[in-house]
């Protein structure tokens, strides 16, 4: 019995100091992990094509849950212009598994950018990363990501 203890005690021992090491090791780990987390709320690229669609109807119907989030996606470029506002808009489309159903987000690129001539052709794939927002216009609430940037992807 005495033998039995014993053994227990050194693999209590054993296991305490094999956890204290794992936990000094990782420490840096989770602080680094954390802060690339909570730069990017909502990564739509590292979701698979109908996860992504889905999680956009999320944001459509529920947008007050994603308001002053950090948004990434990616997807192919479209502009829109609207005669009753007389202005562009612009848009990241993401499809379906299935590529039978779109849904776009709307974009607004901050720093006075010219449409068309700093803007991608339509159907060019971009991938932007902002803080999701609403705005008024002609009486209506509508929702956007406000960029600082747009990476064209190849």
């Amino acid at each position: 019995m005495k033998k039995y203890l014993s053994m227990f005690l050194i693999f209590c021992l054993i296991s305490i100091f094999a956890a204290a090491c794992a936990a000094e090791g990782a420490s840096e780990t989770p602080e680094s992990l954390a802060s690339v987390l909570e730069s990017v709320d909502v990564d739509l690229m590292a979701l698979s094509s109908t996860m992504v669609y889905a999680e956009i109807y999320n944001m459509m119907v529920s947008p007050k849950d994603y308001l002053g989030k950090t948004v990434k996606m990616s997807g192919p470029y479209y502009a829109s212009y609207y005669d009753e506002t007389g202005r562009d808009y612009h848009y990241v489309i993401v499809e379906d598994a299935t590529a039978c159903c779109q849904q776009g987000l709307e974009f607004i690129w901050n720093g006075g950018h010219i449409y068309p001539d700093e803007y991608p052709k339509d159907n060019t794939k971009i991938e932007v990363t902002g803080i999701f927002e609403s705005y008024e216009e002609l009486g209506h609430t509508y929702y956007c990501l406000a960029v600082d940037d747009i990476t064209i992807l190849k």
